[in-house]
């Protein structure tokens, strides 16, 4: 099953054509968000980043052209399951691999995913929605702007999640021990707060089910770059489809802080 694929497992699959979401893939293992900017947008990123950590933990990076990561050692080309592509900050395609569009000018970045703590909501009894349905996390642009950098800036973008209202302290004690993947969550119920103003239509992902005696609670975003790059435009940019994630040779555990 794929919750018991080892990453290489994982991204020989993707390599081949498999395209899924991620939730639920290779159980322990990191995920990542990706997003491959030119080398002349990387200084402002880096500080975007680092001005924003909540949503933009930055666990890795390459050197400019470079198709593999320390904490990566697959193709970022070919082994993620969906790619998004960028210019002048318009989406123009997804594709299942960039190798044609790859630059030697290229520097990526590797982003802190909330797909990686949800093994550990599971095992202390906090449902999963998504997991459970075998769809995407749903995924929303906010109003609050993110601090810009450079020629940076964009909104929040977070992921959401309904808990039934008894274990939301659970999750947010859960999720607070994984800072380097969004950690704790930046907003819980009253959507309305963020800008949102309809659960039903995510800017990414796929909507969910909330059930009665649940409440949405929101996590900063990986897919807050993406955001930024459509607001910024920049003259190119790839990213991972939302939700469809580089799977990492790091642990889960490694992440975790007591």
């Amino acid at each position: 099953m794929a919750k018991d694929f080892s990453p290489e497992q994982a991204r020989a699959a993707f390599r081949d054509g498999l395209r899924v979401p991620t939730s639920g893939f290779s159980v322990g293992w990191t995920q990542a968000n990706l997003i491959s900017l030119p080398r002349e947008h990387a200084y402002d990123f880096l500080l975007f980043a680092q001005r924003n950590p909540r949503s933009c933990p930055v666990l890795d990076v390459t050197e400019p052209g470079e198709t593999s990561a320390s904490l990566f050692a697959g193709d970022l080309r070919t082994d993620l399951p969906a790619y998004t592509v960028y210019r002048d900050g318009r989406l123009v395609e997804e594709r299942t691999e960039v190798t044609d569009l790859w630059r030697d000018d290229l520097v990526s970045f590797l982003i802190g995913c909330s797909f990686t703590f949800e093994a550990a909501l599971l095992e202390a009894g906090v449902p999963v929605r998504h997991i459970e349905t075998g769809g995407n996390v749903p995924m929303y642009r906010t109003s609050r702007q993110c601090r810009p950098a450079g020629a940076l800036s964009g909104p929040l973008v977070v992921s959401m999640r309904p808990i039934p209202a008894e274990l939301v302290a659970t999750a947010v004690r859960v999720t607070s021990r994984y800072p380097a993947v969004h950690g704790a969550p930046v907003h819980i119920g009253s959507p309305e707060q963020l800008g949102i103003t309809d659960l039903d239509a995510p800017d990414f992902g796929e909507a969910v089910e909330i059930r009665p005696g649940e409440i949405p609670v929101f996590w900063a975003c990986g897919v807050t770059p993406q955001a930024a790059v459509m607001q910024s435009a920049p003259s190119f940019a790839i990213g991972h489809a939302p939700g469809h994630m580089a799977i990492t040779d790091a642990r889960d555990s490694d992440y975790q802080v007591p």
